[in-house]
Order: structure tokens, then C-alpha cells, then sequence
């Protein structure tokens, strides 16, 4: 796939970038995934960095408003995992069905603007931003800071666009040197980055490249009201060849779900719509060196799944053949 070019644009100037064969760098995603560090604003929680045992310092208010703004997190974060889209259909927070372009930033800006997946470049940390590692999407053009992949570090420095060449060599540069990743910590980073690339290419669910493909294949499950904290569920479905409805896709897999569990501890998520599958642990992660993974289970009779702490866990459905 390609475009006729990408380029970044300010938080006010995307809403008028669909449909102009661009792709858009979506700095607007990292909000939820990283607000919630001592480097950003400890005003905004983000998803990934909390937990109900590991709040920031600052003083957000009643438990009911630091769950909603968790909660308007996930949100956020959904819509940034279905490209953008702005018309892309899910189930809020508080159990409304609302487009992408109705949730909103935590400044009140509508999240999603694209009219198709290759408007929008997801990323999470960029040469004006902490990398991941001082900072301790699936949908659309992924974008990685070169680096991530082994720990790099710029000692917390925001915006090294001007610190010279010196300062950005790609190596562990930290302000504490008891901080420095241990070369087993890097070789275990770097097997997990190549893991989730090879992951996104095992499957074209993970790759669609229409707005329509995504909004019929693509799902949502723990949403609305009674979700569970700190969890996010999402489906991709293919069709069947010779069946009715959904074109087939994937000649190996029918069926994909893909669970995030930011929480300390071992979560189990069960849905009835997911019941009576042969879902299994996708072979990359099956086969890796991370034995924690490992232990993400599912158990047919009650379409139920456990995913270990801090841990992003892919099922898949492979096809008969």
C-alpha cells in the first residue's frame, strides 16, 4: 500500500485531511497512553499506566471520576485501534452507541477524522516525545521510534530534535546508570518487537484496508457501563468461502481476538458471543520465550478468557484445511 504522502498536521487541521490521499501522523492517540506519567500532565490518566494499585500522585477526585476518565480513556484508545475512523461504531463507556468522530479527547476535540485506514499513522513515541522506555494500534499504518525495539533511551529529554547527533546515537542514554537495560532485558525487547510484526503479518485481519471491512469485521466486547477495568477486547471475523456475508480473507484463520490487560493481576473475561469456538494461543506467541504469555488460556464452554497481568494475549481460529 501506498500514499502520495504523509505529513503531519496539528489537532485542528486533521478534521479536514480525509479523503486527500494522506497519511496523517495521529499524535492525538498518545494521549491516552501515556497521560498518565510524571513527565506529562498527572491530570489525564492514561490506560495503560494506571491501575486501582497504582495511581499518580495527583488528586483526580472521587473514584467514580477517576474510573470515568479511565473509562473515556479506553475509548479513546478503541477508536485509535479502528483506524481513526470516523464513523467507525462503538459502544461507549456508558453503553451508547457513538460513532468515532463522538468520543472525544480529554480537551473535548473528536478523536477520529478518517474516512479510510491509510489516512492515519499510529504511533506512541516519536523524536518529540520520551521514548517508550523513559515512558515505562493494530488498524491503520503502524510508526515506530527508531530504537524502541532496544530499550533506547534519551533521559527523559521531550523534544531531542535539536540536541544534536551526540545525544541522538541510537543507545541506552539515561540520567541514572542503574537504570541501563541489561543485555537480556534488550534481547528479550527485541524478540517481542519482531514478534508483534510478525504477528500483524500472519493475518490480512490485521491489515484491512477499507472503512467498510473494518466496520463489519472489526468488534469491541468489554464496553459499556459493566466493563472490566483496564481490559480491552477486539475481534476481527472473516467470512467463509461459498457462505454468505463476509468475503474470506485469511486462508489459515477464521477468527481473531485480541485481549489487552494493563492490570497487576491475571484477568478473566468471559462472553457468551464467543462461546463453542477452537480458539488457541496465536503460534508466535505459543512458540516464543515469554512464558508468561503462555499462560493465556480460553475455555469454549463458557467463551471465557484469561489473560496474565501486563500481558497482551492474540487468539486465533484456525480454519480447517
Amino acid at each position: 500500500m501506498s500514499v502520495d504522502c504523509v505529513v503531519s498536521v496539528r489537532t485542528q487541521q486533521t478534521v479536514t485531511m480525509a479523503l486527500l490521499g494522506l497519511a496523517n501522523l495521529v499524535k492525538r492517540n498518545v494521549d491516552p497512553l501515556l497521560k498518565d506519567t510524571l513527565i506529562k500532565t498527572p491530570m489525564k490518566i492514561s490506560l495503560p499506566l494506571w491501575t486501582p494499585h497504582n495511581p499518580n500522585d495527583h488528586d483526580h477526585g472521587s473514584k467514580a471520576v477517576e474510573e470515568r476518565m479511565l473509562a473515556g480513556s479506553k475509548d479513546h484508545i478503541q477508536v485509535g485501534m479502528a483506524a481513526n475512523l470516523r464513523d467507525f461504531v462503538v459502544t461507549n463507556y456508558e453503553g451508547q452507541e457513538v460513532k468515532g468522530s463522538e468520543v472525544c479527547t480529554y480537551d473535548g476535540i473528536p478523536v477520529a477524522y478518517a474516512l479510510s485506514p491509510i489516512e492515519t499513522i499510529n504511533y506512541v513515541s516519536a523524536h518529540d516525545n520520551e521514548t517508550l522506555f523513559d515512558i515505562v494500534s493494530l488498524k491503520g499504518i503502524p510508526f515506530f521510534h527508531s530504537g524502541d525495539e532496544i530499550l533506547r533511551s534519551k533521559s527523559l529529554d521531550r523534544d531531542s530534535y535539536n540536541s544534536g547527533d551526540w545525544f541522538n546515537r541510537i543507545k541506552p542514554r539515561l540520567a541514572d546508570p542503574s537504570f541501563k537495560p541489561q543485555s537480556s532485558h534488550i534481547l528479550a525487547a527485541v524478540e517481542n518487537f519482531l514478534n508483534v510484526l510478525q504477528i500483524r503479518y500472519s493475518s490480512p485481519l490485521f491489515r484491512l484496508r477499507t472503512a467498510n471491512a473494518i466496520q463489519q469485521r472489526v468488534r469491541f466486547h468489554n464496553t459499556g457501563p459493566s466493563w472490566v477495568p483496564g481490559v480491552i477486547v477486539m475481534s476481527i471475523e472473516d467470512g467463509h468461502e461459498g457462505v454468505p456475508g463476509l468475503s474470506q480473507l485469511d486462508p489459515i484463520y477464521s477468527y481473531i481476538v485480541v485481549i489487552v490487560n494493563v492490570c497487576p493481576t491475571a484477568v478473566s473475561f468471559a462472553n457468551p458471543a464467543l462461546r463453542a469456538r477452537t480458539f488457541e494461543l496465536h503460534p508466535i506467541q505459543a512458540m516464543s520465550t515469554d512464558e508468561f504469555v503462555k499462560n493465556s488460556m480460553y475455555e469454549a464452554l463458557t467463551g471465557s478468557f484469561t489473560v496474565p497481568s501486563r500481558t497482551t494475549a492474540v487468539f486465533v481460529e484456525p480454519r480447517n484445511i
